[in-house]
């Protein structure tokens, strides 16, 4: 028997999609952000959410 091949299995999979609309603004917001930060506009908009749990513990 073959070993598995691929990526192995991750211990915080990432299965939930959320498709959003921006205004020009905001993805230009968002651009310079990820540009600056050099991340990818997906681990850009999890940084903003973690920065807005901290705000539910006011």
């Amino acid at each position: 028997m073959s070993p598995r091949i691929g990526r192995p299995k991750s211990d915080n999979p990432k299965d939930t999609r959320i498709t959003i609309r921006l205004d020009k603004e905001d993805c230009k917001i968002l651009e310079l952000y990820c540009e600056q930060e050099q991340v990818d506009k997906a681990k850009a908009i999890r940084t903003g959410i973690k920065k807005l749990e901290a705000d539910l513990k006011k």
